[in-house]
C-alpha cells in the first residue's frame, strides 16, 4: 500500500471535526470584524491549505507541508483582515484577533502526535509571516507592523501556542519516564526468563529438569556418603511428597506421607537434618539400616528433602552430615528453579489448552451447529421432494454430526487434565471410556495405581501420550476392542493401549505425526515409548518410566487381561 494511502486511512474523525469547528468560529470573527463577506475568501483558503493535512495527517512531506502552509495563510489573513477591520478603528490593527485562534489547530495537532520540533517550525513560520505581512501593509499612511494593537494580538497568540507546545512536551517527557520506570508484566517476564535460561545453561547438564537435577544431586552424595539407597522427594500438594529421582539396586517405597511420625515429617517440619537407625521406606525387609534426611531449603521455603540409607549401624556421623548439607545447600537453589520453571510451563500448557478450547467452542463449533439446524429446515421444506435430494441433504447431515462429535472430543482432551485427587488411572480411565463410547469401542480397562504420586508433570504427559494413543485407534484402527493397562508406583508407572484393529503398518500418515509426538513426549520424561504389533491383530502402545521388578508380572497380567 502506498504511503500516501495509508495515511488517509488513518485520518482521525474527531481532529477533522476539531478543524471544521475551529475554522467556522474564525470566520463568524471574520464577519463581525469586518462586516465584509468577501474577506470570507481568506477561510475558504485556510480550509484548502489544511485540506491534506486533515486526509493524510500521518504522511511524512504532505502532513508536514499543509501544516507548514496552513500557518503561512494564516499570517497573511490574520494581516489582511487587520488591515479592514473596524474593531477599535483602522489604525489599531486589533482585527487580527479575529483569525489568529486559528493557530491552535497545527500547533496542538503537532503537540498530539508528538512532533514538538514541527510545532516550533510552523509557530516561528507564522510569527515571520506576521511580520513580513505587517511591514508590507500600509493602513492609514502607517505600517501595520508599527500599530501597537496588531503588536499586541499577534505577540498574544504567538505566547499562548508557545506556552501550549511546551507545556505538551513536558506533559509527554513526564508520562514517559513515568512509563519507562514501571515495568510492564511482559517486558518483564521476558526478562527473567531471559535471565533463568542463563542459569540454567551454566546448572550441571545444563538443565531446568527437576529430575535431572535430582539425580545429579544423588550421584553427588555418592561421593561423600555411602549410600546404598537415596531419593530426593519433592511436595506435590495435598500433604504428600513425590518421587523425582532416586538410586538403589532395588526400587524403594519410599514414606511420602508428611503427616506421619517419620524422620521425614520431620526434616520437613524443621528444616534441620534428621538422622534414623531404621529405613524410610514403607516395605523395608529389616536388618541394620542408617538414615539422613536433610531438607533442600531455598530461603525461607522447604523445596524437598534427600534420604540416604546404608545398610549399616551409624553410617552418617556429624562430618558426613556436614559434607552432605554443604552439597544440598546451592543444589536446592537449582531445584527451586527447576521446579518454578516447571510450574510456569505447566501455567502456560494449560492455559493454552483452555483458549483453543474456547475458540474451537465459540468458533467453528456453534458454526456447524448452525449448519446443522439449516439442513434440518431444508429437509422440512423441499417442495420437489426427491429421494435423491433428500439422501443427499441426510447424508450432509451425517457428516456435520461427526464434525460436531470430532470437534466435542477434541475439546473433552483439551480440557482433561490430572486431577490433584483423582490421580493419573482415573484420568486415563474417564478419556478411554468418553472416547470409546463415542467410536463404538469396547473398552477393557486394567489399572492399578499406588497412592503415592508423581511429579505432576511427568503425569501431565503419561496423559497426553494416553489420550494420542486411544485417540489413534479409535480414528485409524478400525478396532472393536480397546485394552488400557495402567500402572502407577512411583518412581514407576506403565501404561499400555492395545487395539485389535488393522495394525500401525495400515495408519494414514496423520497417526504417524500423532507417533512422533508421543515419542517426544516420552522422551521428556525420560521414559520409553515402544509400538509393537498385536496378536492376532491390532498395535500395543506402551510407555514406561523408570524400572520395576514387577515388570514381567505386569506384562503378563496385561496380556491375560487382552484375552478375557
Amino acid at each position: 500500500m502506498p504511503a500516501s494511502t495509508s495515511a488517509l486511512a488513518r485520518s482521525h474523525p474527531l481532529a477533522v471535526a476539531a478543524r471544521v469547528v475551529v475554522l467556522s468560529l474564525v470566520a463568524v470573527l471574520t464577519l463581525l470584524a469586518t462586516r465584509d463577506l468577501a474577506q470570507l475568501w481568506w477561510i475558504a483558503l485556510l480550509a484548502v491549505a489544511g485540506l491534506p493535512a486533515s486526509l493524510a495527517p500521518q504522511h511524512w512531506l504532505i502532513g508536514p507541508l499543509s501544516r507548514v502552509a496552513e500557518v503561512a495563510v494564516l499570517g497573511l489573513a490574520a494581516s489582511q483582515v487587520a488591515a479592514v477591520a473596524t474593531i477599535g478603528g483602522h489604525i489599531d490593527g486589533l482585527g487580527a484577533s479575529a483569525v489568529l485562534p486559528y493557530l491552535a489547530v497545527p500547533v496542538t495537532v503537532t503537540a498530539l502526535r508528538r512532533r514538538f520540533r514541527e510545532g516550533a517550525i510552523l509557530i516561528a513560520t507564522v510569527a515571520g509571516t506576521l511580520l513580513v505581512a505587517g511591514a508590507l501593509t500600509e493602513v492609514g499612511g502607517v505600517r501595520q507592523v508599527s500599530q501597537p494593537g496588531y503588536l499586541a494580538v499577534c505577540a498574544q497568540w504567538l505566547v499562548l501556542a508557545v506556552l501550549g507546545l511546551y507545556a505538551a512536551q513536558t506533559l509527554h517527557r513526564v508520562m514517559q519516564v513515568r512509563h519507562d520506570t514501571k515495568p510492564q508484566p511482559y517486558a518483564e517476564a521476558t526478562r527473567l526468563l531471559t535471565q533463568l535460561r542463563t542459569v540454567a545453561r551454566q546448572l550441571p547438564g545444563a538443565t531446568l529438569d527437576p529430575g535431572g537435577i535430582s539425580e545429579h544431586l544423588l550421584e553427588e552424595l555418592r561421593t561423600v556418603a555411602r549410600t546404598d539407597r537415596g531419593a530426593v522427594l519433592s511436595a506435590s500438594g495435598g500433604g504428600r511428597l513425590v518421587v523425582l529421582a532416586q538410586i538403589g539396586a532395588d526400587r524403594v517405597d519410599w514414606e511420602t506421607t508428611l503427616d506421619a511420625d517419620s524422620a521425614i515429617a520431620d526434616a520437613w517440619a524443621s528444616q534441620q537434618p534428621q538422622t534414623a537407625a531404621r529405613s524410610q521406606s514403607r516395605s523395608h525387609r529389616g536388618g541394620e539400616v542408617s538414615a539422613l534426611i536433610v531438607p533442600l531449603v531455598a530461603g525461607v521455603r522447604t523445596v524437598g528433602l534427600v534420604v540416604v540409607e546404608a545398610d549399616a549401624a551409624a553410617a552418617y556421623p556429624a562430618p558426613v552430615v556436614a559434607q552432605v548439607t554443604g552439597l544440598t545447600g546451592p543444589a536446592a537453589l537449582r531445584l527451586e528453579a527447576a521446579l518454578l520453571f516447571d510450574e510456569v510451563r505447566s501455567l502456560a500448557t494449560n492455559e493454552e489448552r483452555q483458549r483453543l478450547a474456547r475458540e474451537i467452542h465459540d468458533g467453528v463449533a456453534q458454526e456447524l451447529v448452525m449448519v446443522g439446524y439449516g439442513i434440518d429446515n431444508a429437509l422440512a421444506t423441499v417442495h420437489d421432494d426427491t429421494e435423491e435430494t433428500a439422501e443427499s441433504l441426510r447424508t450432509l447431515r451425517h457428516e456435520v454430526t461427526r464434525v460436531i462429535t470430532e470437534l466435542r472430543l477434541s475439546l473433552f482432551e483439551l480440557r482433561s487434565e490430572v486431577d490433584r485427587h483423582g490421580g493419573l488411572a482415573a484420568a486415563i480411565a474417564e478419556y478411554a471410556r468418553t472416547v470409546g463410547a463415542s467410536g463404538g469401542l469396547r473398552v477393557h480397562l486394567s489399572l492399578d495405581e499406588s497412592t503415592a504420586r508423581l511429579p505432576a508433570a511427568t503425569e501431565a504427559e503419561l496423559l497426553r501420550i494416553a489420550q494420542e494413543a486411544v485417540t489413534n485407534a479409535r480414528k485409524h484402527a478400525g478396532a472393536s476392542n480397546l485394552w488400557v493397562t495402567c500402572e502407577v508406583d512411583p518412581p514407576f508407572a506403565q501404561i499400555e493401549v492395545s487395539d485389535d484393529g488393522h495394525g500401525i503398518g495400515d495408519q494414514r500418515s496423520d497417526g504417524h505425526y500423532g507417533l512422533a509426538i508421543m515419542a517426544e513426549r516420552a522422551e521428556r520424561i525420560r521414559g520409553r515409548l515402544e509400538i509393537r504389533p498385536r496378536q492376532p491383530s491390532g498395535t500395543t502402545v506402551a510407555v514406561v518410566v523408570g524400572s520395576s521388578p514387577r515388570r514381567d508380572n505386569v506384562r503378563g497380567s496385561a496380556a491375560a487381561a487382552e484375552g478375557e
